[in-house]
Protein backbone atom coordinates (compact mmCIF):
# COMPACT_ATOMS: atom_id res chain seq x y z
CA UNK A 1 0.00 0.00 0.00
CA UNK A 2 1.39 3.26 -0.79
CA UNK A 3 2.14 5.74 2.30
CA UNK A 4 1.28 9.63 2.14
CA UNK A 5 3.99 11.25 3.91
CA UNK A 6 2.31 15.00 5.25
CA UNK A 7 5.91 16.08 5.94
CA UNK A 8 8.95 16.53 3.74
CA UNK A 9 11.89 14.39 5.71
CA UNK A 10 14.98 15.04 7.00
CA UNK A 11 17.75 13.63 8.38
CA UNK A 12 19.37 15.38 11.61
CA UNK A 13 22.72 14.21 12.93
CA UNK A 14 23.11 14.23 16.46
CA UNK A 15 25.95 15.30 18.61
CA UNK A 16 29.08 12.77 19.04
CA UNK A 17 28.99 14.63 22.97
CA UNK A 18 25.50 15.73 23.51
CA UNK A 19 24.48 18.27 25.71
CA UNK A 20 24.54 17.64 29.65
CA UNK A 21 22.78 19.28 32.44
CA UNK A 22 26.11 20.39 34.12
CA UNK A 23 27.43 21.80 31.08
CA UNK A 24 27.40 25.99 30.57
CA UNK A 25 25.69 27.63 27.55
CA UNK A 26 26.38 30.72 26.20
CA UNK A 27 23.65 31.65 23.70
CA UNK A 28 23.26 34.87 21.26
CA UNK A 29 22.38 36.16 18.14
CA UNK A 30 18.61 36.81 16.62
CA UNK A 31 15.38 36.68 18.40
CA UNK A 32 14.98 33.09 17.56
CA UNK A 33 18.04 32.47 19.72
CA UNK A 34 15.99 33.31 22.82
CA UNK A 35 13.09 30.79 21.64
CA UNK A 36 15.52 28.19 22.72
CA UNK A 37 17.40 29.69 25.51
CA UNK A 38 14.34 30.43 27.29
CA UNK A 39 13.14 26.82 26.98
CA UNK A 40 16.47 25.60 28.50
CA UNK A 41 16.51 28.42 30.81
CA UNK A 42 12.81 27.14 32.00
CA UNK A 43 14.11 23.88 32.80
CA UNK A 44 17.55 25.06 34.72
CA UNK A 45 20.14 24.50 32.51
CA UNK A 46 23.28 27.22 33.29
CA UNK A 47 23.07 29.57 30.63
CA UNK A 48 23.70 33.27 29.70
CA UNK A 49 21.61 34.80 26.51
CA UNK A 50 22.31 37.86 24.30
CA UNK A 51 24.60 39.65 26.84
CA UNK A 52 24.50 42.73 23.99
CA UNK A 53 20.62 41.87 23.56
CA UNK A 54 18.98 40.55 20.41
CA UNK A 55 21.99 40.92 17.45
CA UNK A 56 20.84 39.87 13.89
CA UNK A 57 23.61 40.21 11.59
CA UNK A 58 26.99 38.37 11.32
CA UNK A 59 29.13 41.29 12.49
CA UNK A 60 27.43 42.49 14.99
CA UNK A 61 27.66 38.84 16.44
CA UNK A 62 31.04 38.10 15.86
CA UNK A 63 31.90 41.58 17.66
CA UNK A 64 30.30 41.39 20.22
CA UNK A 65 31.52 38.09 21.32
CA UNK A 66 35.03 39.40 20.89
CA UNK A 67 34.11 42.09 23.07
CA UNK A 68 33.15 39.30 26.13
CA UNK A 69 36.91 37.72 25.14
CA UNK A 70 38.37 41.25 25.32
CA UNK A 71 36.42 42.00 28.55
CA UNK A 72 36.00 45.08 26.62
CA UNK A 73 34.89 48.04 29.22
CA UNK A 74 32.34 50.69 27.17
CA UNK A 75 32.50 54.29 28.32
CA UNK A 76 30.78 57.52 27.57
CA UNK A 77 31.86 58.06 24.39
CA UNK A 78 30.53 54.83 23.55
CA UNK A 79 27.18 56.14 24.34
CA UNK A 80 25.15 58.55 22.28
CA UNK A 81 22.15 60.75 22.97
CA UNK A 82 19.09 60.54 21.34
CA UNK A 83 14.96 60.48 21.99
CA UNK A 84 15.83 61.42 25.47
CA UNK A 85 17.94 58.01 25.99
CA UNK A 86 21.69 57.44 26.16
CA UNK A 87 21.80 54.02 23.89
CA UNK A 88 24.89 52.39 22.35
CA UNK A 89 25.45 51.38 18.51
CA UNK A 90 26.61 47.92 19.92
CA UNK A 91 23.85 47.20 21.86
CA UNK A 92 20.10 46.49 21.51
CA UNK A 93 17.14 49.22 23.15
CA UNK A 94 16.92 46.84 26.29
CA UNK A 95 20.64 48.63 27.33
CA UNK A 96 18.84 52.13 26.46
CA UNK A 97 17.60 54.57 29.68
CA UNK A 98 17.70 57.95 30.87
CA UNK A 99 20.63 57.81 33.28
CA UNK A 100 23.77 57.45 31.28
CA UNK A 101 26.09 55.95 34.49
CA UNK A 102 23.17 53.47 35.05
CA UNK A 103 23.38 52.31 31.22
CA UNK A 104 27.12 52.13 31.18
CA UNK A 105 27.26 49.85 34.58
CA UNK A 106 24.35 47.87 32.79
CA UNK A 107 26.63 47.46 29.98
CA UNK A 108 30.01 46.31 32.25
CA UNK A 109 28.08 44.37 34.64
CA UNK A 110 26.75 42.32 31.51
CA UNK A 111 30.45 42.43 29.45
CA UNK A 112 32.10 41.08 32.79
CA UNK A 113 29.80 38.17 33.23
CA UNK A 114 29.67 37.25 29.56
CA UNK A 115 33.36 37.34 29.64
CA UNK A 116 33.79 34.91 33.11
CA UNK A 117 30.65 32.46 31.63
CA UNK A 118 32.25 32.47 28.03
CA UNK A 119 35.89 31.61 29.54
CA UNK A 120 33.92 28.18 31.62
CA UNK A 121 31.25 27.61 29.21
CA UNK A 122 31.10 24.03 27.76
CA UNK A 123 28.80 25.41 24.74
CA UNK A 124 28.14 28.56 22.22
CA UNK A 125 25.11 28.48 20.10
CA UNK A 126 24.90 31.19 17.58
CA UNK A 127 21.65 32.38 15.78
CA UNK A 128 22.13 34.11 12.83
CA UNK A 129 19.08 36.29 11.41
CA UNK A 130 20.39 38.35 8.46
CA UNK A 131 23.34 39.48 6.16
CA UNK A 132 22.37 42.77 6.39
CA UNK A 133 24.09 45.10 8.23
CA UNK A 134 23.01 48.60 9.46
CA UNK A 135 26.15 51.10 8.74
CA UNK A 136 26.03 55.16 10.41
CA UNK A 137 25.51 57.49 7.45
CA UNK A 138 27.44 60.71 7.20
CA UNK A 139 24.50 62.51 8.40
CA UNK A 140 24.33 60.72 11.78
CA UNK A 141 28.16 61.69 11.87
CA UNK A 142 27.19 64.96 11.34
CA UNK A 143 24.20 64.80 14.26
CA UNK A 144 27.38 64.11 16.69
CA UNK A 145 26.01 60.49 17.05
CA UNK A 146 28.64 57.95 16.15
CA UNK A 147 31.26 57.93 13.15
CA UNK A 148 30.28 57.46 9.69
CA UNK A 149 30.29 53.81 8.27
CA UNK A 150 30.39 52.69 11.81
CA UNK A 151 27.93 48.68 11.40
CA UNK A 152 25.50 49.43 14.23
CA UNK A 153 23.55 46.43 16.05
CA UNK A 154 20.32 48.14 16.71
CA UNK A 155 18.93 51.24 14.54
CA UNK A 156 17.11 52.34 18.33
CA UNK A 157 13.90 54.36 15.78
CA UNK A 158 16.56 56.52 14.76
CA UNK A 159 15.86 58.52 11.54
CA UNK A 160 16.41 55.88 8.40
CA UNK A 161 18.53 58.89 6.68
CA UNK A 162 21.05 57.84 9.70
CA UNK A 163 21.75 54.99 8.06
CA UNK A 164 23.28 53.00 4.44
CA UNK A 165 22.34 49.33 4.71
CA UNK A 166 24.45 47.03 3.38
CA UNK A 167 24.32 43.23 2.48
CA UNK A 168 27.49 41.43 3.83
CA UNK A 169 28.72 39.23 0.80
CA UNK A 170 29.65 35.61 1.53
CA UNK A 171 33.74 36.93 1.68
CA UNK A 172 32.82 39.48 4.31
CA UNK A 173 30.79 37.31 6.63
CA UNK A 174 32.97 34.33 6.05
CA UNK A 175 36.27 36.57 7.01
CA UNK A 176 34.09 37.98 10.27
CA UNK A 177 33.00 35.24 11.52
CA UNK A 178 36.05 32.80 11.08
CA UNK A 179 38.56 35.65 12.95
CA UNK A 180 35.78 35.37 15.63
CA UNK A 181 36.36 31.72 15.81
CA UNK A 182 40.08 31.23 15.66
CA UNK A 183 39.37 34.30 19.06
CA UNK A 184 36.94 31.83 20.91
CA UNK A 185 38.52 28.74 20.37
CA UNK A 186 42.15 30.31 21.67
CA UNK A 187 40.42 31.77 24.61
CA UNK A 188 38.50 28.95 25.22
CA UNK A 189 39.82 25.68 24.47
CA UNK A 190 37.22 23.42 25.12
CA UNK A 191 34.74 25.36 23.96
CA UNK A 192 31.79 23.55 21.34
CA UNK A 193 30.24 25.62 18.99
CA UNK A 194 26.17 25.31 17.34
CA UNK A 195 25.12 27.46 14.38
CA UNK A 196 21.70 27.86 13.74
CA UNK A 197 20.18 30.22 11.25
CA UNK A 198 16.90 31.88 12.49
CA UNK A 199 13.40 30.82 10.20
CA UNK A 200 11.66 34.70 11.27
CA UNK A 201 11.01 35.76 7.69
CA UNK A 202 12.66 39.53 7.24
CA UNK A 203 10.35 40.66 4.81
CA UNK A 204 10.92 44.68 5.58
CA UNK A 205 14.33 43.68 3.72
CA UNK A 206 11.73 42.61 0.73
CA UNK A 207 11.08 38.71 0.11
CA UNK A 208 14.08 37.80 -2.60
CA UNK A 209 16.38 40.10 -0.55
CA UNK A 210 15.62 37.90 2.71
CA UNK A 211 16.50 34.87 0.71
CA UNK A 212 19.20 36.16 -0.41
CA UNK A 213 20.36 37.25 2.76
CA UNK A 214 19.99 33.53 4.80
CA UNK A 215 21.48 31.47 1.61
CA UNK A 216 24.84 33.68 2.42
CA UNK A 217 24.44 32.98 6.28
CA UNK A 218 23.75 29.43 5.25
CA UNK A 219 26.35 29.17 2.87
CA UNK A 220 28.90 30.27 5.36
CA UNK A 221 27.87 28.52 8.61
CA UNK A 222 28.05 24.87 6.16
CA UNK A 223 31.56 26.48 5.10
CA UNK A 224 33.08 26.94 8.57
CA UNK A 225 31.51 23.95 10.24
CA UNK A 226 33.06 21.83 7.88
CA UNK A 227 36.60 23.82 8.12
CA UNK A 228 36.58 23.59 11.46
CA UNK A 229 36.15 20.55 14.73
CA UNK A 230 33.81 20.84 16.91
CA UNK A 231 31.39 23.29 14.64
CA UNK A 232 28.02 22.19 14.10
CA UNK A 233 24.72 23.21 12.56
CA UNK A 234 20.79 22.66 13.81
CA UNK A 235 18.96 23.08 10.88
CA UNK A 236 16.09 25.75 12.74
CA UNK A 237 15.85 26.70 9.47
CA UNK A 238 15.28 24.12 7.54
CA UNK A 239 13.05 22.44 10.13
CA UNK A 240 10.14 25.62 9.85
CA UNK A 241 10.64 26.23 6.27
CA UNK A 242 10.92 22.93 4.74
CA UNK A 243 9.28 20.61 6.94
CA UNK A 244 6.51 22.56 9.08
CA UNK A 245 6.33 24.54 5.60
CA UNK A 246 2.64 26.10 6.40
CA UNK A 247 1.53 29.54 7.40
CA UNK A 248 -0.52 28.01 10.40
CA UNK A 249 2.87 27.48 11.93
CA UNK A 250 3.46 31.30 11.79
CA UNK A 251 2.12 34.13 13.85
CA UNK A 252 -0.45 36.61 12.51
CA UNK A 253 2.11 38.81 11.04
CA UNK A 254 3.38 35.67 9.04
CA UNK A 255 7.14 35.96 10.13
CA UNK A 256 7.44 35.12 13.51
CA UNK A 257 7.34 31.28 13.97
CA UNK A 258 4.45 30.66 16.83
CA UNK A 259 4.22 28.59 19.29
CA UNK A 260 3.48 24.80 17.87
CA UNK A 261 6.61 25.68 15.22
CA UNK A 262 8.74 26.89 18.44
CA UNK A 263 7.85 23.60 20.27
CA UNK A 264 8.61 21.34 17.34
CA UNK A 265 12.41 22.95 16.39
CA UNK A 266 12.90 22.44 20.36
CA UNK A 267 11.73 19.26 20.58
CA UNK A 268 14.24 18.20 17.77
CA UNK A 269 17.16 19.90 19.37
CA UNK A 270 16.42 18.04 22.66
CA UNK A 271 16.32 14.73 21.01
CA UNK A 272 19.09 15.17 18.79
CA UNK A 273 21.45 17.44 20.93
CA UNK A 274 20.75 16.89 24.21
CA UNK A 275 21.84 13.72 26.11
CA UNK A 276 19.23 10.79 26.78
CA UNK A 277 20.11 11.04 30.71
CA UNK A 278 19.11 14.93 30.66
CA UNK A 279 16.53 14.53 28.55
CA UNK A 280 15.30 12.24 31.41
CA UNK A 281 15.59 14.92 34.12
CA UNK A 282 14.53 17.66 31.98
CA UNK A 283 11.17 16.05 31.82
CA UNK A 284 11.57 15.50 35.99
CA UNK A 285 12.02 19.37 36.30
CA UNK A 286 9.53 20.17 33.72
CA UNK A 287 6.79 18.76 36.28
CA UNK A 288 8.46 20.86 38.94
CA UNK A 289 8.75 24.14 37.57
CA UNK A 290 4.85 23.28 35.50
CA UNK A 291 3.98 22.95 39.58
CA UNK A 292 5.62 25.71 40.54
CA UNK A 293 3.75 28.16 38.55
CA UNK A 294 0.08 26.01 39.23
CA UNK A 295 -2.48 28.80 40.64
CA UNK A 296 -4.54 27.02 42.76
CA UNK A 297 -8.67 27.96 43.32
CA UNK A 298 -8.30 27.22 46.98
CA UNK A 299 -4.92 27.42 48.46
CA UNK A 300 -5.90 26.53 51.69
CA UNK A 301 -7.13 23.10 51.35
CA UNK A 302 -5.46 20.22 52.83
CA UNK A 303 -5.47 18.54 49.05
CA UNK A 304 -3.25 21.52 47.83
CA UNK A 305 -0.92 21.85 50.77
CA UNK A 306 -0.38 17.72 50.03
CA UNK A 307 -0.01 18.82 46.75
CA UNK A 308 2.89 21.05 47.80
CA UNK A 309 4.58 18.92 50.24
CA UNK A 310 4.54 16.02 47.68
CA UNK A 311 6.51 18.64 45.06
CA UNK A 312 8.87 19.57 48.00
CA UNK A 313 9.96 16.30 48.38
CA UNK A 314 10.25 15.29 44.79
CA UNK A 315 12.68 18.89 44.84
CA UNK A 316 14.85 18.08 47.83
CA UNK A 317 15.11 14.36 46.09
CA UNK A 318 16.57 15.82 42.49
CA UNK A 319 18.77 18.04 44.91
CA UNK A 320 20.42 16.21 46.76
CA UNK A 321 21.21 13.86 43.41
CA UNK A 322 21.82 16.90 41.04
CA UNK A 323 23.12 19.84 43.95
CA UNK A 324 24.48 21.57 41.02
CA UNK A 325 21.34 22.26 39.50
CA UNK A 326 18.80 26.14 40.38
CA UNK A 327 15.83 25.07 42.32
CA UNK A 328 16.12 26.98 45.06
CA UNK A 329 13.03 28.93 43.79
CA UNK A 330 10.95 25.79 43.75
CA UNK A 331 11.96 24.45 46.56
CA UNK A 332 11.02 27.69 48.98
CA UNK A 333 7.87 27.87 47.30
CA UNK A 334 7.17 24.29 47.78
CA UNK A 335 8.23 24.41 51.49
CA UNK A 336 6.72 28.19 52.52
CA UNK A 337 3.63 27.34 51.65
CA UNK A 338 3.86 23.96 53.57
CA UNK A 339 5.73 25.09 56.45
CA UNK A 340 8.37 22.13 55.63
CA UNK A 341 12.04 22.68 56.07
CA UNK A 342 14.21 23.34 52.72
Amino acid sequence: MLIVEFQLPIQLTSLPDAIRYPDKLMLTGSCFTEHIGDKLGDIKFDIVQNPHGILFDPWSVAQSLVSYIQCKEYKEEDLFYYNELWQSWSHHSRFSGMDKGEVLRNINESQKKAHQFLKEARWLIITLGSSFSYRLSDLAAEAGVGKSGFPVANCHRAPANWFKKHLMTIEETNSVLDNCLHQLFQFNPKLEIIFTISPVRHVRDGVIENNRSKARLIEVVHHLVNKFGKLYYFPAYELVIDVLRDYRFYDVDMVHPNFPATRFVMEKFMQHYVSPEANQLAEEIQQLVTARKHKPFQAATEAHKKFLGVHAEKTKAILQKYPFLNLQEELAYFSAKTGANS
